[in-house]
């Protein structure tokens, strides 16, 4: 079955860096869309990045710039780079997949538990 883990969550002072991880198993890897979304605390959750098939990616008005996500298919293994990190990133970022390119569209099939970043 698929299974998709996250990883690199923290607490780090506004203007520091975390990358996240997600690893994961079960399905065709290089042929599926792959996304990070976040959901803080009273909100609903939301796209922040997502990369397809071809490794076109798109990303969240708010995060453009500062966040990259990327694909390493040895590794099975989706990222997301976060530098200059402000408070308002604060949230819990889940990584997602699905065979339909949906960018950032919350409809993904395949979710991980999510991890937890916290930026004062």
């Amino acid at each position: 079955h698929v299974q998709l883990v996250e990883s690199g969550g923290g607490s780090v002072q506004a203007g520091g860096s975390l990358r996240l991880s997600c690893v994961t198993s079960g399905l065709t890897y290089s042929s599926y869309c792959m996304g990070w979304f976040r959901q803080a605390p009273g909100k609903e959750r939301e796209g922040v990045a997502a990369i397809d098939s071809d490794s076109s990616t798109s990303y969240a008005d708010a995060v453009k710039g500062r966040f990259t996500i990327s694909k390493d298919y040895a590794k099975r293994t989706l990222y997301l780079q976060m530098n200059s990190l402000k408070p308002e990133d604060t949230a819990i970022y889940y990584c997602a997949a699905d065979s339909v390119n949906l960018q950032l569209s919350r409809f993904y099939t395949y979710w991980g538990q999510g991890t937890q970043v916290t930026v004062s």
